[in-house]
């Protein structure tokens, strides 16, 4: 026979029924300790948010131990006071560079001595350098210590012709020779004195200045003559010169076919302190020459010089634009233009003589200026153009600075080609 299975109370408390409460001894009372939390430590570089400490329960039975935990979160959150800026130090200067000085022997500063400004006759003989050593070599090859004869003198005219003197100069200086030295013992000195003295002889009757007549004012310059002969530049060193004297200048840009020229006019109207009357490229030149007139005469200029554009003599309508801009001029000042210079390229040569002429018949030229002496073996063109003309010869140049314009003389120009 099969055991019984015990009971649910008997496997449970070892008896088969429960025993009544009031026989069941009581049970014991068992107070569970106060549990001990850990003091949290934050990470150093990670702040606790206030979130991260739940207060349980409500706020009159927080427990002391909560209380202690928000102080130290506070504590935790409370931001770091911001550190004092460090003192930044005052930058330390260098030392200054020692410089040794020998005491044997004592240091000698050399002080930069301006070279004295060299006199213009001895500008003058430097510029017609290439014209004279030319010329008296040639004459020096020719004459060498013999007797003067026909085929002697024949050869010295040649020489003369060559050097752009003309014929009719070439021709007195070898008279003077025959009548004077022929069948004589000749030197190269000797036919260069007859050649400075014959030279002296043409050119001093057209040896006049540039005068300015005080009664007209403005006293109206114009300028005229081919590309690249010295027009806009001269106008330039003209206008120093005038202010130089205490005139006082004004300038009119008529060369209106080139940008260049404008500017070139403006600057040098700053350098002299005058007012440049200037309209933009390709504007009408006559009407430019209308206006700087009558403003100069409404402010009593001492001088207007007014430059144009240049132009080929052989070209008849260039030729007219230049008449019709001195018409304009005398409708303003009816004796105006009073001086109409030439200005002349020297190393043009024998070209330089169908310039005066053309200019002379359309223009009226008065006077002359020729310019760059210095780049031309054929500076006796200025010879032939007096010889032929007899117009006066103001000024020469024979370089590109201020100084090296200056009023001509016939005696320094003949010593200067002849080698004196």
């Amino acid at each position: 026979m099969t055991d019984k299975k015990p009971g649910f109370f008997k496997r449970l408390f070892g008896v088969d029924t429960p025993a009544p409460p009031e026989t069941r001894p009581p049970e014991p009372v068992v107070t569970p300790p106060e549990p001990v939390l850990p003091t949290p430590v934050p990470p150093p570089d990670v702040v606790p948010a206030p979130e991260d400490f739940p207060l349980p329960g409500p706020p009159e039975t927080t427990p002391d131990y909560v209380e202690d935990l928000e102080e130290q979160a506070a504590a935790v959150i409370a931001p770091e006071p911001e550190p004092e800026p460090e003192p930044v130090a005052e930058p330390v200067p260098e030392p200054e560079a020692t410089v040794f000085v020998p005491l044997d022997p004592p240091a000698v500063v050399e002080v930069p001595v301006e070279a004295p400004r060299q006199s213009w006759f001895t500008r003058l003989a430097s510029g017609l350098k290439r014209s004279s050593d030319q010329l008296t070599g040639s004459i020096t090859s020719v004459f060498t210590k013999r007797k003067l004869d026909a085929a002697t003198l024949d050869e010295l005219e040649d020489v003369l012709i060559q050097a752009d003197l003309g014929i009719d100069t070439a021709m007195a200086i070898t008279e003077t020779l025959r009548r004077d030295r022929f069948d004589k013992d000749v030197s190269g000195e000797d036919v260069r004195a007859v050649l400075a003295a014959e030279v002296e002889k043409v050119l001093g009757p057209v040896a006049r200045p540039l005068t300015i007549d005080a009664s007209q004012k403005p006293f109206v310059i114009l300028m005229i003559g081919v590309n690249g002969s010295g027009k806009t530049t001269t106008i330039g060193k003209l206008a120093q010169k005038f202010a130089a004297e205490g005139k006082s200048v004004m300038l009119a840009a008529g060369d209106t076919f080139r940008a260049a020229a404008i500017e070139q006019l403006q600057v040098w109207g700053q350098r002299t302190n005058a007012t440049v009357i200037s309209r933009p490229a390709g504007s009408d030149a006559s009407g430019l020459a209308f206006d700087a007139v009558t403003q100069a005469r409404a402010e009593g200029r001492d001088v207007l010089i007014i430059d144009t554009a240049g132009r080929l003599q052989n070209r008849d309508e260039l030729m007219n634009e230049l008449e019709k801009v001195i018409r304009v001029i005398k409708k303003v000042a009816p004796t105006a233009p009073h001086a109409t210079i030439l200005t002349l390229d020297a190393t043009t040569g024998q070209n330089a003589l169908k310039q005066v002429e053309i200019f002379g018949q359309r223009a009226g030229v008065t006077g002359l200026v020729m310019t760059k002496l210095d780049g031309t073996a054929r500076g006796g063109i200025l010879v032939a153009i007096a010889k032929k003309f007899g117009l006066p010869v103001h000024f020469i140049g024979v370089g590109e600075s201020v100084g090296d314009l200056e009023p001509f003389t016939a005696s320094e120009f003949a010593r200067a080609i002849a080698g004196d």
